[in-house]
């Protein structure tokens, strides 16, 4: 990127927040700080209006705003991406709001790369779904709480349980996305303890005007280190026939899957499940092609299920 482009760049980037520090302009155009100091200078002698402050970083005056740089069309390409990611993995609240962003993003396109992006909308396509697992539309109501602090309060259907408790009011922490699913990490008030609360499984959402409590808030990644602490968790290893590893490349992250590397004309992975008895069950759709590693107890499981199976057949 030269000079120019950088500058311009930093500048739509003041833009975009209250503060941003030398150091976060330094990582992402990847130069040094004194270069930063040397383009921050040279908006000021454009007549940019940048103020700073010590500890917070650097700010566009209140009351000055430039109309954005006129998208690129790998930029128009790359959000053409994200929208059929909206479309497919989010509920309406969310895939509504995108889709009417787009709308506003193609109309200040240039007439060449309108034509650009309608003849590539067509050979983009994301097959797996979750529309039809969203009975609800609650992700844009959460993303509000997240923002502002607010308490929710949601009749919820365990899954493990089966249960459903009503009128339940959380304190949302995090919203993530896991073994295909939109998961809100939120300390619960019924039970005093943070809880995961799957999305699709909040039968009602009210939003309330009250603040959550001040407290010492876990992170999302907090919460997960916490959890596997606590957690009877077991490592497993298992090699699989290379032509058998395709054919679970989707189904692996309902079972806790990490990683996977090639070894010997085999896939190797490498699984973490609270759950063995579980893991077993599943484990056995593909037998004659996979060979358990570690641990030992999962070989045992195989073992049981194997010779009771020869019992009934």
């Amino acid at each position: 990127m030269n000079r120019i482009d950088r500058v311009s760049a930093i500048l739509i980037h003041l833009q975009t927040k209250k503060f941003v520090t030398a150091e976060e302009i330094a990582c992402r155009f990847e130069i040094s700080k004194r270069t930063v100091y040397r383009d921050i200078r040279a908006l000021e002698e454009a007549g940019i209006p940048i103020g700073a402050e010590a500890g917070k970083g650097y700010f566009i005056v209140d009351g000055y705003h430039l109309p954005p740089v006129m998208f690129t069309r790998e930029e128009a390409s790359a959000m053409l991406m994200a929208e059929k990611m909206v479309e497919k993995l989010t509920d309406l609240s969310v895939s509504n709001h995108f889709q009417s962003a787009m709308y506003k993003i193609k109309a200040v396109l240039p007439d060449r790369e309108k034509q650009f992006i309608d003849d590539l909308h067509a050979n983009i396509e994301v097959f797996y779904s979750l529309k039809s697992d969203f009975p609800n539309n609650y992700l844009s109501d959460i993303h509000h709480a997240l923002a502002n602090h607010l308490t929710i309060t949601i009749d919820y259907q365990s899954f493990s349980k089966g249960e459903m408790t009503q009128n339940r009011t959380i304190e949302p922490v995090g919203l993530c996305f896991y073994s295909l699913g939109w998961h809100l990490i939120a300390f619960c008030r019924l039970r005093g303890e943070y809880r995961d609360f799957r999305v699709d499984r909040i039968n009602r959402l009210n939003l309330n005007t009250e603040k959550c409590k001040k407290r010492e808030f876990l992170s999302v990644r907090d919460y997960f280190y916490k959890l596997t602490q606590s957690m009877d968790l077991h490592e497993v290893i298992l090699k699989f026939d290379k032509a058998v590893a395709p054919i679970i490349q989707t189904v692996k992250y309902y079972y806790g899957f990490i990683d996977e590397e090639e070894i010997d004309g085999q896939v190797e992975m490498n699984f973490i499940t609270g759950d063995l008895q579980y893991f077993g069950r599943w484990l056995m759709m593909y037998a004659d092609a996979v060979e358990v590693v570690t641990p030992d107890k999962l070989k045992t499981i195989l073992n049981d299920f194997i010779t009771a199976l020869k019992k009934k057949v």
